[in-house]
């Protein structure tokens, strides 16, 4: 089990049923996640190229 890092929701998973790098949804801000670690259980918000643009990165 893990939570999502953008909202805290609790997001169960089986640890056997994912893998490192595998990209899901999370089901209730609808962000998207990445699995950086399988044990334990570790999800980090995936930055879109909308995301860096806000932030200033990628433009000149």
């Amino acid at each position: 089990m893990a939570s999502c890092p953008e909202c805290e929701a609790t997001i169960d998973l089986e640890d056997e049923d994912v893998e490192e790098g595998q990209l899901l949804d999370c089901p209730e801000c609808g962000a998207e996640l990445e699995v950086v670690n399988t044990n334990p259980l570790e999800l980090d918000v995936v930055a879109t190229e909308e995301e860096g643009e806000e932030n200033g990165e990628g433009s000149w």
